[in-house]
């Protein structure tokens, strides 16, 4: 993959969300220097941050470790404007590019999105214009690349790319755990990017920290292979081996993180077939707990009347441990958009009555309630 003057993007990209602290709480500038100058001698280029990220903080930090000391064609950077957060109108939604132009010192930026788009909040960027006003600055130079970071459905993907073909990339969450959680969607929603032409950078290739050390039983499978490598290497290289990628993102917190994700993506490999057997194997593991035995059959969801996705909701609670509880929250919100709830269901027992293997639906759903929020 070639960035926007035709060179080729290192495939590791450097995440500012998660920056090392002092003991004040303030981001340790000294190391998060360092950090990106190991970083630069290794070949990477993109570092990624956002206005909302540690208040701005992060943008900041950027100019200070990077901007300020580094000739700006060393580095490309990506930053997003939110339309849900830390604005209240049209003028204070534009008004982030500006500040984070003047907070990041970068002068223009290399990539630019529409921050974190989903259901609750996607109309926003069309009540404030914001689509045509970022089409605007790339007019001006002021970005070369824009595009939209998602978290909702394949079909509000669908419905976004269709209505803005002119956008350049996407960023997604993609990681082995995802790839076919219906709550995340990962490759469903990369096979539209890749229909639609549209490149995609890769966010959460280790599930904000779950994949860096996974539950005991993935731990095992990869222990068996007989690698060396981190646990958080298998999941950044297995998203980095997809097609259409511009790079990985990596939130770094500390040296150590940076020198072991340097330490594979230095000289990148994909994955070999043998290696994504591994993968494979440890995705099973995840899957293994199967606490509802239900095969998705979707008997059950075609006469019901209150049009609950009972599948895909016993996905989400079979996969609710080793992940954070806001992430099962957000999955089951996926699953559930403009659909029924577990707490819509009416205990008609039509769904119990087509059931191949039998399950008492009617009381698993009430169990799936606590991530109603």
């Amino acid at each position: 993959m070639k960035d926007y003057l035709g060179k080729d993007i290192f495939k590791l990209g450097f995440g500012l969300m998660r920056l090392p602290k002092n003991e004040d709480g303030s981001i340790d500038i000294p190391q998060v220097a360092e950090m990106a100058d190991r970083f630069l001698a290794a070949g990477g280029t993109y570092f990624d941050t956002a206005y909302v990220y540690d208040n701005g903080a992060s943008e900041e930090a950027f100019r200070k470790a990077v901007a300020e000391r580094h000739p700006r064609e060393r580095y490309t950077l990506c930053t997003k404007l939110c339309a849900w957060l830390q604005c209240h109108d049209e003028e204070s939604a534009k008004q982030q590019f500006y500040t984070s132009l003047e907070r990041t010192g970068a002068g223009y930026f290399d990539f630019y999105l529409l921050h974190a788009l989903q259901r609750g909040n996607y109309k926003l960027y069309d009540e404030y214009h914001l689509w045509d006003f970022v089409k605007g600055l790339k007019e001006k130079g002021l970005v070369k690349r824009w595009g939209f970071s998602f978290h909702a459905d394949p079909e509000l993907l669908e419905e976004l790319l269709t209505a803005h073909p002119e956008v350049d990339f996407v960023q997604l969450q993609i990681n082995y755990a995802d790839w076919e959680n219906p709550g995340v969607a990962g490759r469903k929603n990369w096979e539209i990017c890749k229909a639609h032409g549209k490149p995609v950078t890769i966010m959460e290739p280790v599930k904000g920290g779950v994949l860096a050390d996974p539950i005991a039983s993935v731990k095992a499978v990869f222990d068996r292979s007989g690698s060396k490598a981190s646990y958080a290497s298998w999941a950044i290289r297995y998203a980095a081996s997809k097609e259409n990628v511009i790079t990985v993102l990596s939130g770094m917190s500390n040296l150590a993180q940076m020198e072991d994700n340097l330490s594979y993506m230095r000289n990148f490999q994909p994955l070999t077939p043998e290696e994504e057997a591994v993968v494979a194997q440890a995705q099973a593991a995840l899957n293994a707990d199967q606490s509802i035995p239900c095969t998705a059959c979707h008997y059950c969801t075609d006469g019901c009347p209150m049009e609950i996705p009972i599948p895909e909701i016993f996905a989400v609670q079979n996969r609710k441990d080793g992940s954070p509880r806001f992430r099962t929250v957000r999955e089951y919100g996926i699953v559930t958009q403009g659909k029924g709830k577990a707490s819509d269901c009416i205990q008609c027992g039509q769904c119990e009555a087509a059931c191949p293997q039998q399950l008492p639906i009617i009381s698993l759903l009430e169990a799936c309630r606590e991530w109603e929020e």
